[in-house]
């Protein structure tokens, strides 16, 4: 879900007015964030409820990342997306917006990286992607 969210930032930031961007911004905090933040507590949930039953290093890699992902999300990107939001509405591109809208892509391209790696071990753990044979080498 995060990912259009990312997509959007850059492109709308890269090639869209001030107007285009305060509009996004908008749209992230109302509906995008009232959709987002079910999806993945529901998400989370999900995988919390189906990891109980197992044990192994991808099940333990993918609990080590999840409090990371949703602090990451609470406590930056929420805050992050708000600000930028409001800032993009009253019109204050300056610096402390784009410092800002830097620490957010920042923040968001790392959970786009962990969730990656927790859907990669997913797919592992379901067997619908094998192990590379120089991984399986490194696991040992």
């Amino acid at each position: 879900m995060q990912r259009p969210f990312f997509l959007a930032t850059i492109l709308t930031e890269l090639f869209g007015s001030h107007a285009a961007v305060a509009q996004l911004k908008s749209l992230i905090v109302a509906p995008g964030l009232w959709i987002m933040m079910p999806l993945m507590a529901a998400a989370g949930g999900g995988g919390v409820f189906v990891a109980k039953s197992r044990k192994g290093r991808l099940v333990d890699a993918k609990k080590k990342r999840m409090p990371f992902i949703a602090a990451n999300g609470l406590l930056v990107l929420v805050p992050c997306a708000i600000m930028l939001s409001r800032w993009a509405a009253a019109g204050s591109f300056d610096t402390t917006f784009y410092v800002v809208q830097a620490i957010e892509l920042i923040a968001g391209a790392t959970n786009l990286t962990l969730m990656g790696l927790n859907a990669r071990d997913g797919m592992r753990m379901a067997g619908r992607l094998r192990t590379s044979p120089a991984a399986v080498g490194r696991a040992h």
